[in-house]
């Protein structure tokens, strides 16, 4: 007899919701708040401490991934959630899309897109309104980009923002990453 699984992986499930392809399913791997990150392992099956941050830094909002998809940088496709209250590393999170943030990241001499896609939690009170990233405050913003930036220096990497784009390219971006899963 087969052993079973006792934990579903999270990274086969589908990206978008069957009957409406603007719902997009968000895994958390690192809750808002949290110094620490962490990753889905797919050889394990489960969810592994990655790193700590340094004192007095943590993820400004829930920080997870967009399951069956890859992004230029090998891992399923990063997104930043803007939601009421943290989540726990697991959840499903559906959510909509309101913008990407294009950045270049540098390691070990290598420079590779890793762009952020940003969304908002389809339950969600606070930011139930914003419907790009041209709507989130000009500090927040800087802010988040400020949050990888200082993320990646710890790591001993660089991270460049290149931009800042609306939904529209955010959903092109998720839909290439689909493809570029399907094609592995």
């Amino acid at each position: 007899m087969a052993k079973k699984k006792s934990i579903a992986a999270p990274v086969v499930l589908r990206p978008f919701d069957k009957e409406d392809k603007s719902i997009v399913r968000v895994v958390i791997e690192t809750p808002k708040h949290s110094r620490n990150k962490y990753k889905f392992e797919p050889t394990l099956s489960c969810f592994v401490l990655s790193k700590v941050l340094p004192e007095g830094m943590t993820f400004p909002y829930d920080f997870g991934f967009v399951p069956s998809t890859k992004g230029e940088d090998g891992d399923p496709i990063d997104v930043l959630l803007l939601m009421d209250e943290p989540a726990f590393p697991g959840c499903i999170i559906e959510s909509r899309l309101i913008g990407v943030i294009e950045a270049e990241q540098v390691e070990d001499g290598k420079t590779i897109r890793n762009d952020r896609l940003v969304a908002v939690a389809k339950e969600n009170h606070k930011y139930a309104d914003l419907e790009t990233l041209a709507s989130v405050s000009k500090t927040v913003l800087k802010d988040l980009e400020e949050f990888f930036m200082n993320y990646h220096r710890a790591r001993g990497s660089k991270f460049k923002v290149l931009g800042t784009r609306g939904p529209k390219q955010a959903y092109g971006l998720l839909d290439k990453a689909a493809k570029r899963s399907k094609a592995a």
